[in-house]
């Protein structure tokens, strides 16, 4: 469904596509000569590049690249939309890019769902490589990353709640789900340490969680015209995406007030 909506906007908008992808190749003549090997796009297909790999690949994108890289290397390149993408799929090549040519590469993409959930990009983790972002890791690395020691009795705690959670199922002869497990626990250390609460139980606020973390995670990883097509932004609105992600970001941001004022009256 998707994918036949999205081929008929790009037949639809083909002329005007044609157009800007002329102007941008003369604008940009000869800074293409140097980039890494990656698979060329089909000539029917100019304007998407291999975004159409990844859309008809039937595993999960980081899998699909890692079958890419067997063939093509540890460094390569991909062009998804009008985005190009600088795959790295080996340890050698990850020191290169993030400590030898670290500052050619420390600046965020501005992705919609991810500007969104971060508040315009004001956290770190989505802010652009500025002197905010610098500030930012300043403060971290002072009231947070400082005391990574401080917090070894919770993540100690939790992962003996783990092991004997797995310990009784293993009596009880019953299935254990690995990945749902340790993403449990993650959950569970990253809400103690920050929020000061467990979300493992069942109840009515540990589903809410579950399930806004789970359409958060959706939205994340969902197609976004306007993060491979900037100027068809308003497709979003169309499929519905937009108001989804409205809708999604204004649950979350109720929630996290909601929790807020609970950590503040516990303080007070």
């Amino acid at each position: 469904m998707a994918i036949s909506l999205f081929m008929s906007i790009f037949l639809l908008a083909l002329p005007f596509l044609l157009f800007v992808l002329l102007k941008h190749r003369v604008s940009n003549n000869g800074s293409f000569n140097r980039l890494p090997p990656g698979p060329p796009s089909p000539p029917s297909l100019p304007l998407i590049g291999h975004l159409h790999l990844l859309m008809s690949d039937n595993s999960v994108p980081h899998l699909f690249l890692y079958k890419l890289s067997q063939k093509y290397g540890p460094l390569m390149f991909l062009r998804f939309g009008f985005r190009p993408t600088l795959v790295v799929s080996s340890a050698k090549m990850a020191e290169e890019v993030m400590k030898t040519h670290d500052l050619d590469f420390c600046s965020r993409p501005n992705l919609c769902a991810a500007g969104k959930f971060s508040y315009n990009a004001s956290d770190l983790s989505y802010s652009p490589y500025n002197d905010y972002w610098r500030e930012m890791r300043k403060i971290c690395v002072v009231h947070l990353f400082s005391r990574v020691k401080t917090y070894r009795p919770t993540r100690e705690d939790e992962v003996s709640r783990l092991i004997e959670k797995i310990c009784q199922l293993s009596v009880d002869s019953k299935p254990i789900n690995l990945s749902e497990a340790v993403m449990c626990l993650s959950n569970s250390i990253i809400c103690r340490i920050g929020f000061r609460k467990r979300y493992d139980e069942e109840g009515a606020e540990k589903s809410r969680f579950s399930r806004l973390l789970k359409e958060s995670e959706a939205l994340f990883s969902n197609l976004s015209f306007s993060d491979y097509f900037p100027f068809m932004g308003w497709v979003d609105r169309f499929t519905g995406f937009l108001s989804r992600l409205e809708k999604a970001f204004k649950e979350v941001d109720t929630f996290i007030q909601n929790l807020l004022m609970s950590i503040l009256i516990q303080i007070n």
